[in-house]
């Protein structure tokens, strides 16, 4: 596969893709199987928070309609991320061998169910109980999971656990962050939404995140965090450690209704996904238009970009997200209003508009 006249960030240049990566980058003679015009060419975009879409949960098993459904908004690799539940559903769910569809599902990220009953937010209370590593091993292909560092055993739980450990729907103090971040925990879960407030005598979780510059994701929609909050996230983190995410749940992209997620009614009215008593549920924004809302908050586009796939990438440890040589060949090509117009993953065409 020749990719001829990409538009990426430091001039118009052509790829040259072999098994699925990026053999070469600049200017070539040979004809191409795809002429991008001088369209802006960035990396598939990668979200690590992802619950549904379109009609469709992850517990449903049903990661094809999700993933196929998230190529057209050009995220070609995601973490199918489920809320609390019963440990027999989550261990169901985590080895099943439903198809994955064209875009890369890398695993699972649970959110829970070791959180906190204060900081619950949309998740259900009834299913949150204390860490057990055992337990924790049932479960299959987890990439990443959301704790509340201050349930008793859970230092032990951190330094245990083979996937990435985020910090999330907790009460926990700085003291209790620093601890978890020390026995191994590395992200911030949904910033600034279920945890203490950030404050200058008891920093909590989010000072403990910046003193020991973890990684920390945001939901980047301006409904969840405002703007004026998410540039200050962005100049404590940098876009070496800020990692947009989409936390969309199954109402994102259908019409004003009322949907279950988790096991509650969800009221989507005016792309806002809420429970009963205004206790927002989740996101509705694809990570594409995060990516579009960071840059009309006047953060830099490739800098936004990048936040949305080399970042994310970084905390997984993949070589994805970045348009280089060696890397996964997972590209997405923007018309001039950054609409998606070309879709590849492993260099294979899987959504042209």
């Amino acid at each position: 596969m020749i990719i001829k006249n990409a538009k990426l960030q430091n001039g118009i240049f052509d790829l040259k893709i072999n098994d699925g990566k990026i053999a070469r980058i600049g200017k070539f003679s040979e004809n191409g199987d795809l002429d991008a015009g001088g369209k802006i060419l960035i990396p598939g975009l990668i979200d690590v928070h992802i619950h549904g879409f379109c009609g469709v949960d992850s517990s449903d098993c049903q990661f094809d309609k999700i993933g196929d459904a998230l190529l057209k908004e050009g995220t070609t690799s995601w973490l199918a991320t489920l809320m609390t539940d019963s440990v027999d559903n989550l261990e169901k769910i985590t080895k099943s061998d439903s198809p994955r569809g064209k875009g890369n599902m890398l695993g699972f990220h649970l959110e829970g169910p070791y959180l906190s009953m204060a900081r619950s937010g949309a998740q259900n209370k009834s299913y949150i109980k204390a860490p057990n590593i055992e337990e924790y091993r049932r479960f299959s292909n987890v990439k990443m999971i959301t704790v509340a560092p201050e349930a008793e055993g859970m230092i032990e739980f951190i330094k245990s656990v083979d996937a990435v450990v985020s910090i999330g729907h907790t009460d926990c103090n700085y003291e209790t962050a620093i601890s978890a971040i020390e026995a191994g925990a590395n992200s911030l879960t949904h910033t600034f939404n279920a945890m203490p407030p950030m404050l200058h005598r008891a920093p909590g979780p989010i000072g403990a995140a910046v003193e020991k510059q973890i990684y920390a994701q945001l939901i980047c929609d301006g409904k969840h965090v405002e703007k004026s909050v998410v540039l200050a996230a962005y100049k404590m983190f940098g876009s070496d450690r800020l990692v947009l995410i989409s936390d969309m749940i199954r109402p994102a992209g259908m019409p004003d209704g009322v949907y279950d997620s988790g096991g509650y009614d969800v009221y989507m009215k005016n792309s806002i996904a809420s429970l009963k008593d205004g206790t927002l549920a989740g996101g509705s924004i694809s990570l594409m238009d995060a990516v579009k809302k960071a840059v009309e908050f006047g953060i830099d586009f490739y800098e936004a970009v990048k936040m949305a796939s080399e970042t994310p990438a970084k905390l997984l440890k993949l070589k994805k997200g970045i348009i280089e040589e060696g890397y996964d060949a997972d590209l997405v090509l923007l018309d001039d209003d950054l609409s998606v117009l070309e879709v590849l993953v492993s260099g294979e065409i899987v959504y042209s508009r």
